[in-house]
């Protein structure tokens, strides 16, 4: 057989052909792994900046301090190498902020310092209160700024059995004697708090504000009800319109015309009386008022709105404020260690306001306040005085109150009484 040259060609691209074919049966190869970077095992981490009120911190030092008897801000600043020109620039550029000249004695504050052996002042924060700072920056550029904490708002409750009196149990309890105010106040007309029986007890809720996670006081009662003598009174916290006030079961107001205390829950030291023994006087007359005592400097609220009638210094009243309420009702405070400002014949006052501050001038043995009250131009009693209630909650608003109260009745009847053999006892608490 005889191959030509054209066979020969045929055969050799058949068996191409099938070369060809068979390659592309056979699976393509895995790809080569390609080499990585080795990863660091210990990464060092980046911490964030430490920062105070937004400086950066983490290289300086923080002095805390308190201001002192006659000190000023450039005697603040003096320990820490603060030319008095800087000073002087701080108090000029500070008067649409503070007032420097309103440093006062104990407040604390904090210097921003160099960790140098003489360590000289960045920046100064001044804590005016609880919540309000300003801060006296002395770094690259002068200036001063004012600022305010963040304040937390917490539900709490608390129940307790009375054995003394309100103002013991609360403090055995590690509350704020604040509760003991605001509690007085919401049942002042209900109670009378200097007459409780052992065994008389209370719930309540209440708002706590919080800065940097200490408390700074109570905001408000929002329900409470305390068992006096057996009978138990209830006060719901609610919004008629515009105004706030605290209402019974029935929608009725618990509170007066009048505050009935002119200070802050405190003691009767002596009471309305036609024949009292004069402490200073030696000899016996009628009392025709109510002593409140309390330390020096207290402040002394109206009781109700008015006008101011009388605000000066007399013999045997010391330092006193007359309001009149109305053409019915008239109130004076006497003792006072001051008067505040503004107070003068003519001036219109709102209940709760500051008129003066508690002391010992006149005829006073010690430190209080002589509250005096007249109806139709005669003295009365103020504790006794027969006086009309707030409005009630009005017939459109009832359906809304009703709601309200149950909830919140519903709040107070899942806190549980301690016994009544303990002196006093927190259930609850945050929520």
């Amino acid at each position: 057989m005889k191959f030509t040259y054209k066979v020969v060609l045929g055969f050799i691209f058949s068996i191409l052909l099938v070369v060809a074919f068979l390659k592309r049966l056979q699976p393509a190869p895995a790809p080569l792994p390609v080499p990585q970077p080795k990863q660091e095992q210990h990464a060092q981490e980046v911490k964030p900046p430490t920062l105070f009120y937004g400086m950066v911190v983490d290289s300086l030092a923080i002095v805390r301090n308190t201001v002192k008897k006659g000190q000023r801000l450039a005697d603040l600043f003096a320990p820490y190498q603060v030319q008095g020109q800087a000073v002087y620039n701080l108090s000029r550029n500070s008067k649409a902020v503070f007032d420097v000249r309103k440093l006062r004695v104990n407040k604390p504050y904090d210097v921003v310092v160099t960790k140098d052996s003489l360590p000289v002042a960045k920046a100064l924060v001044y804590y005016h209160n609880n919540i309000d700072y300003v801060i006296f920056h002395v770094d690259d550029t002068v200036f001063v700024e004012k600022g305010r904490k963040p304040v937390a708002t917490v539900e709490k409750t608390a129940s307790g059995v009375i054995q003394n009196s309100l103002a013991a149990t609360i403090t055995q309890m590690g509350l704020s004697p604040m509760l003991t105010n605001e509690l007085a106040d919401v049942f002042a007309w209900q109670i009378d708090f200097f007459r409780l029986y052992p065994g008389d007890r209370f719930k309540v809720i209440y708002e706590e504000q919080r800065v940097d996670d200490k408390s700074i006081g109570i905001s408000l009662i929002k329900a409470a009800v305390f068992e006096h003598n057996g009978y138990e009174n209830y006060a719901y916290y609610f919004k008629q319109n515009s105004k706030t006030d605290y209402f019974d079961e029935d929608g009725k107001s618990l509170r007066k015309a009048f505050l009935k205390y002119p200070v802050k829950f405190s003691r009767i030291s002596s009471r309305y009386s036609g024949n009292r023994y004069h402490p200073v006087l030696k000899r016996y007359k009628a009392h025709r008022g109510t002593d409140f005592a309390a330390p020096k400097g207290t402040p002394i609220r109206a009781v109700g709105d008015g006008v101011v009638v009388a605000a000066q210094f007399g013999k045997n009243n010391g330092n006193y404020v007359k309001i009149r309420h109305n053409s019915i009702y008239t109130t004076q405070y006497l003792h006072m260690s001051k008067i505040a400002s503004g107070m003068k014949p003519g001036t219109h006052v709102k209940q709760g306001q500051t008129i003066g501050y508690v002391g010992a001038t006149g005829l006073a043995t010690g430190n209080h306040v002589c509250y005096r009250f007249w109806k139709n131009g005669y003295q009365v009693d103020a504790l006794q005085v027969k006086l009309p209630s707030s409005e009630p909650i009005k017939p459109e608003l009832m359906p809304a109150y009703k709601l309200a109260k149950a909830q919140l009745k519903a709040k107070l009847d899942n806190i549980a009484y301690p016994p009544k053999a303990t002196t006093a006892a927190i259930m609850g608490g945050a929520r």
